[in-house]
């Protein structure tokens, strides 16, 4: 396909035919999946089948409302479109009775309503009607849950390749300065300037570059980087293309966790039909550049996502990381000058080039321009994909996009930047979100995960449970992460049995210190963050686990002592058939008492109890 602009024309009159034919979209993201998408979808195609209704059936991705899959959009002509949640098998029937053959949509399923059909490229924002949407921008999501990841016509038709054309057509010292003036700072967590990178490996010898994608996404709660793969995985070659363009690159890699099935195999299917298109091989469209794009699936390995230990990695060696210098810029993969961005960061890309630069360095702050994808999951009402402009407030994202907090219990903490980020307190739920703001608070924007935790939350048990994460996705190559990793654990573990001394804070701080300063990469030098920052903002809490032997949450185990109230017990039995470890005795009708030797802590009576008869404290 050497004419892209006669395939483009081509391609937009589909989908336009597409758009307007009366049609159910099925959500076929991993969450829609897990959530029993398949399902849905297999009941609609037999209940269209069955009924011989006139519409179309299609497939799109992950729409960032995670907390009301499956989802399923029905439109009919001369009518707004409405997006439905919480769409099991069993209401296909009565909702395609409903909508589709007697015109009356069923409003109390409905997620929102989409008002026309207007593609995300016509300046209408067609999430305008969800409170849910209201505070966020479509750039790096736009496609998300509007087109279908594995059609490229599809992508095509709205605007996909013209960032690559434009790009073609500019110099590529004029294509590193319109990323440098967007401002883009790398979306992974360290948000090193994009084009300043980029300039690096223009700059070093080498009769050979690359240009590597790390999608290797390992944190708790986060999912951006899946997401877009899944639901948008022509725009991260479009912009590996424009990077390798840039830089000098006629190859590039894709490290791509294997749990991520689907995300591969769209990827794959994106390659083949670029390729057959003539957007990916040799000689793209007539310019002499030629590029070529390989995917290399990871085993999962935590410290992979450090981008030297994932290049280590593609060559076949232990993912562990370098010693640096020399940076991947000069000596990469193979030994060859290397640009290496995550995907959000080559998903901004084509939309960069294609609206320039300015475009995208008004939206933002200063320092921190453009959009930010993040993931809000935890004791949050609305767990899911958002994408929003930099400077947004924490207390934004939590409580107007997010919904608030789960039965309305106190907002407690969040933690930004997943097990090497750290724990934010309500004193500064106003805090723009951007790279120097949290940074001045001990934490980090990450790759985008935002973990919500309220009162029922232990703050110890919390850095307790990051540490562990990173102490087993330690590899173990620098002593200070190898051993101080181990240590921060050991007396973590020790202040939740109960068994901690004052000392053991001076000790926790020190190996922080310490270990942020030593050790050889990211992982074990942000690792300490959940500690630092938890004693920084809830040291009363560790305080009250050595002192008091109490853990103000009520969640660690050796700490707790369940208790039943006389006054309230009216021996109803309940709590004694649901103790596991025949803790519980008593009499019918008479009150029950707990042997604290025998109990077990699990909860279970607590749980059976109707008359809140029994506290744990």
């Amino acid at each position: 396909m050497k004419n892209l602009n006669e395939i483009r024309a081509k391609y937009q009159q589909q989908y336009q035919e597409k758009i307007a034919r009366p049609r159910i979209v099925v959500g076929l993201g991993t969450c829609g999946i897990a959530a029993g998408g398949d399902k849905v979808m297999q009941a609609i195609k037999e209940q269209v089948a069955a009924r011989g209704l006139d519409v179309d059936i299609d497939f799109s991705s992950c729409i960032g409302m995670c907390y009301r899959e499956p989802m399923v959009e029905i439109a009919l002509a001369g009518a707004p479109s409405v997006l439905y949640g919480d769409i099991f098998a069993d209401k296909v029937e009565k909702l395609l009775e409903s909508h589709i053959v007697n015109k009356t949509p069923v409003y109390e399923w409905a997620a929102f309503q989409i008002p026309g059909s207007a593609t995300p490229y016509e300046g209408i924002d067609i999430m305008d009607k969800s409170s849910y949407y209201e505070k966020q921008v479509r750039s790096v999501t736009s496609r998300l849950g509007r087109t279908n990841p594995e059609s490229i016509v599809d992508y095509i038709a709205t605007g996909g390749y013209e960032g690559i054309e434009k790009a073609l057509g500019m110099d590529r010292l004029g294509v590193i300065e319109e990323v440098k003036k967007s401002g883009l700072r790398g979306r992974g967590g360290g948000g090193f300037p994009t084009g300043t990178k980029w300039s690096f490996v223009y700059g070093a010898q080498g009769d050979k570059k690359y240009a590597v994608c790390n999608a290797d996404e390992g944190d708790p709660g986060a999912f951006m980087d899946r997401s877009v793969l899944e639901g948008d995985p022509h725009s991260v070659l479009e912009g590996m293309m424009i990077g390798g363009y840039a830089i000098g690159a006629d190859e590039g890699y894709i490290y791509c966790r294997a749990e991520y099935p689907l995300a591969i195999k769209r990827l794959n299917m994106a390659i083949a039909q670029a390729e057959e298109h003539g957007l990916l091989g040799d000689n793209i469209l007539d310019s002499g550049f030629n590029f070529r794009i390989k995917i290399k699936a990871g085993a999962g390995a935590f410290v992979c996502g450090e981008e030297t230990a994932l290049l280590n990695s593609i060559e076949g060696l232990r993912g562990m990381p370098r010693v640096r210098p020399p940076f991947p810029a000069h000596k990469g993969l193979f030994g060859k000058p290397t640009v290496l961005n995550n995907v959000e960061t080559y998903a901004n890309v084509p939309f960069i080039i294609r609206n320039g630069g300015d475009w995208y360095a008004a939206m933002g702050t200063e320092k921190s321009k453009g959009s930010k994808v993040f993931c809000l999951t935890g004791k949050v009402n609305n767990t899911g994909l958002m994408e929003v402009p930099m400077g947004i407030t924490l207390r934004e994202i939590i409580f107007s996009i997010g919904g608030g907090i789960q039965d309305n219990r106190p907002f407690k903490a969040v933690q930004s930047g997943g097990p090497s980020g750290g724990c934010i307190p309500t004193a500064h739920l106003d805090t723009p979100i951007d790279y120097d703001s949290l940074g001045a608070l001990g934490a980090i924007m990450g790759s985008g995960g935002l973990v919500v935790m309220d009162e029922t939350t232990c703050m110890v048990d919390v850095a307790k449970f990051f540490l562990n994460f990173t102490q087993l996705e330690s590899c173990g190559k620098c002593t200070p992460c190898r051993e101080g990793t181990k240590r921060m654990l050991e007396i973590l573990q020790k202040i939740c049995d109960g068994k901690g001394e004052m000392e053991d804070i001076d000790t926790l701080e020190r190996l922080c210190r310490v270990i942020k300063s030593s050790a050889l990469c990211g992982l074990g030098q942000t690792c300490p963050n959940p500690i630092a920052t938890t004693l920084r903002y809830f040291k009363d809490e560790y305080i009250a686990h050595i002192k008091d032997h109490r853990c103000p949450a009520g969640v660690c185990a050796a700490l707790l002592q369940y208790t039943i109230l006389a006054d309230k017990c009216t021996g109803c039995g309940a709590c004694l058939r649901a103790c596991p470890a025949g803790a519980i005795s008593g009499e019918k009708k008479e009150p029950h008492k707990i042997d604290t030797e025998l109990c077990i802590k699990c909860g279970g009576c607590i749980q059976k109890c109707k008359f809140d008869a029994i506290v744990k404290a």
